[in-house]
């Protein structure tokens, strides 16, 4: 009776397991380098991880602060057109960040206030970011949520 008992236990526990992980990247950074390493890099190798444990990977960007620039149709008509760096660098960029969107299934969510604050409208920004009132909801929500907190910025 005890093996029995025992045997049910283990196989809820496997019934009731999670079968993805969330998380939410608060991403400030305007560092390109940083950019990279830390989100178009690190979102990819993390969700081969996870689905190395037969795990999907739920991953949601918040975008303010210095990280608008790399959501942009065309930085050149934009606060960002003295930015040399995100120029010479954009055409990849937005192909690497549209993958990101479409094969890796990642949200992106915008800052409605930071927008206006750096110049730009709807009509600038790609089409796969919502745009959302303020970064604090997205982030408050997707916490609330279960999605764990990974900081990206400029430290």
């Amino acid at each position: 009776m005890k093996k029995i008992l025992l045997l049910l236990l283990t196989l809820s526990t496997f019934m009731f397991a999670e079968s993805s992980a969330k998380v939410v990247y608060d991403l400030t950074t305007h560092n390109i380098k940083t950019f990279e390493r830390k989100i178009l890099k690190a979102i990819v190798a993390n969700k081969a991880y996870y689905e190395s444990k037969l795990k999907e990977l739920d991953v949601t960007v918040v975008i303010h602060g210095g990280a608008y620039r790399y959501f942009t149709i065309d930085p050149t008509k934009t606060k960002y057109k003295i930015d040399k760096e995100l120029l010479a660098n954009y055409k990849e960029l937005k192909k690497r960040i549209k993958t990101m969107s479409d094969t890796y299934d990642v949200e992106f969510l915008m800052c409605g206030v930071g927008m206006k604050k750096n110049g730009l409208k709807t009509k600038d920004i790609v089409n796969y970011v919502k745009i959302i009132p303020n970064s604090t909801i997205g982030l408050i929500d997707r916490q609330n949520e279960g999605y764990a907190y990974i900081p990206v910025g400029d430290k």
